[in-house]
């Protein structure tokens, strides 16, 4: 069972819509937004809902920077007894291409900082991840090309496949992740 959302991201306006606040954007477009009352704690933005599932759900969006994002998850988790494993993290994928979402447990680290903080944290990578691919950039400047803006054509696939994120986050919540698996591994939405 999923008991924590993280959205992993890089606070502050001037970040909002780059690419690696893919996951923020995502949390802002879920169609159960407008219940999430988010508080500020744990050092960062947190929110909860109790009818998404038979038990009650948390929703975090670190304001550590993408770097220290595991200082974030790490006090919220600790405060609320949530395990690794009732961890799902939503975050950038560079090994993905645009329109491409991943569901995955545990594994590598592929580089990102923040899963490198959350991993830190919580000793363990054995926690949840959905990945939105934003694909590799044509350049070596891949911290430039996660802190730029998605281009108009990137943001109009994203508000395509926001959606169908969100069919799958709520199958989540109300079946056993693992048997999600295969069907989300690497699934292009846009075919």
């Amino acid at each position: 069972m999923i008991n924590l959302v993280v959205f992993l991201g890089n606070y502050g306006h001037r970040y909002s819509g780059n690419r690696h606040n893919v996951a923020w954007q995502f949390a802002d477009n879920l169609p159960f937004a407008h219940k999430l009352s988010w508080q500020s704690k744990f050092k960062g933005q947190y929110a909860t809902l109790d009818d998404l599932c038979s038990e009650r759900v948390y929703f975090l969006k670190p304001e550590t920077y993408m770097n220290l994002s595991g200082e974030s998850i790490g006090e919220l988790s600790r405060f609320f007894k949530i395990s690794a494993e009732q961890i799902l993290v939503v975050h950038d994928e560079l090994e993905l291409p645009v329109g491409t979402i991943s569901l995955k447990k545990g594994g590598g680290l592929g580089g990102h900082n923040g899963l490198r903080s959350a991993k830190a944290v919580l000793g363990t990578a054995d926690f949840w991840r959905l990945r939105f691919g934003i694909g590799r950039p044509q350049h070596d400047d891949v911290a430039g090309y996660v802190l730029s803006d998605f281009t108009a054509d990137e943001k109009i696939i994203f508000q395509q496949i926001f959606p169908q994120a969100a069919e799958l986050l709520e199958q989540i919540f109300s079946d056993n992740p693992d048997k999600l698996l295969s069907k989300w591994n690497k699934k292009n939405l846009l075919l």
